[in-house]
């Protein structure tokens, strides 16, 4: 595929993979970039997972015909980026590697090999000159790895962004960019705003037409407008949508069913709602969720003087990644002694500016007169 008449994609799609980094379903597989600068000097810009080692050095060298790579660029060192280094090492010998001097170290924990004899160490604000094309290395540490660095291109005015504005799904499957890409983002790089804010405003200095990331599709200016906005939407820890998500766990279907009725309630009062079912969702679409909308409602039983276990683990993705700026509602159900708002609470007290809705709905068994008041208090509190 030609990006620009001297910049190729020679990536590939991976449809073998089930869980991404052993966590994420990606039912439509993921894409591992990589590409060719073909300039006096040739670049090769990061390589592949390892599964994919043979079928990528066959494209290059297709791609290439008689000419070598002069100079392997590795912008990130995760294992389904890096995978395939040392395989090229040993095919191009003669072939200068360049990274960030933490890639390098990495380099020598996973191949045994920092390459010290055909290396060149690049950090914020170095060059490589290619013949028209000339390389600006930004160094990107913790988005989301410490030895990420991107990589500009001034001739052509392309973004090599490493795993920035990536997203799940191989490139051979149609389909949206945002949905994956905020899945994406907030799993693996939802921690890691601040240093995403600080990436933002190295990138706007830059011309950017193109941006050719790790992950996903290369995406062309016309779109940059809405993908920066939502990176700098999700970073900075801001609402994308005005609206509540329902989480919700169940045990008997009493909770659920209160969680049910409150989302319909929230619907019909105009109020765009999703309720999800922590225990039969996709976890990481429900953080996701969580991170979207401007309201969140967890809604679940007591469970052995705490909460049922779907909820504790998506309390616990969500702090782990910097949940704040929101409002937050309980739904706690408890034959005995209901204490799960308690809880939730206690949970989420490391957060940054959530408010806690004035109307907490406990549930003691199966829902009666004076929960349903509850729900229909909270219902006219969260749609004000």
């Amino acid at each position: 595929m030609e990006i620009t008449k001297d910049i190729l994609y020679v990536g590939v799609n991976d449809h073998l993979v089930d869980l991404f980094e052993g966590q994420y379903d990606v039912p439509n597989g993921m894409a591992y970039n990589s590409y060719l600068i073909c300039d006096d000097k040739v670049a090769v810009m990061d390589s592949v997972d390892a599964h994919f080692t043979d079928e990528w050095i066959t494209k290059i060298a297709a791609a290439l015909g008689e000419r070598t790579p002069d100079y392997f660029v590795v912008q990130h060192m995760e294992p389904d980026h890096s995978g395939s280094v040392a395989a090229f090492a040993q095919a191009y010998p003669g072939t200068t590697i360049v990274a960030s001097a933490q890639a390098f170290n990495m380099m020598k924990a996973y191949f045994g090999t920092d390459y010290a004899d055909r290396r060149v160490v690049v950090k914020e604000g170095d060059t490589l000159p290619l013949g028209t094309h000339t390389l600006h290395f930004v160094t990107a540490p913790m988005v989301h790895w410490p030895e990420v660095i991107m990589t500009y291109d001034d001739a052509d005015k392309v973004l090599f962004s490493a795993d920035a504005f990536g997203k799940f799904g191989a490139l051979d499957v149609e389909e949206p960019w945002l949905p994956e890409a905020r899945r994406y983002f907030i799993g693996i790089v939802g921690k890691y705003g601040v240093q995403v804010q600080a990436v933002l405003k190295k990138a706007a200095a830059l011309d950017i037409e193109t941006v050719c990331s790790l992950h996903g599709p290369v995406l062309h200016k016309e779109q940059l407008g809405d993908v920066l906005a939502a990176y700098d939407t999700w970073s900075a820890y801001r609402p994308e949508t005005e609206g509540v998500l329902v989480a919700y766990s169940s045990i008997y279907g009493h909770t659920a069913e209160a969680a049910n009725r409150l989302a319909e309630a929230l619907r019909e009062k105009g109020v765009e709602t999703v309720a999800m079912d922590l225990a039969r969702c996709d976890m990481a679409e429900a953080v996701a969720q969580a991170f979207r909308f401007s309201k969140l409602v967890l809604a679940t039983p007591t469970y052995n003087a705490d909460v049922f276990p779907f909820m504790k683990e998506f309390l616990h993705h969500l702090t782990e990644r910097n949940y704040q700026n929101r409002t937050v509602a309980f739904i706690e159900n408890g034959s005995w002694a209901p204490m799960a708002a308690k809880v939730m609470t206690k949970m989420l007290e490391g957060s940054k500016n959530l408010t806690y809705a004035a109307t907490t709905v406990t549930v003691r068994g199966a829902l009666n007169a004076a929960s349903e008041a509850q729900l229909a208090a909270l219902a006219d509190e969260l749609s004000r």
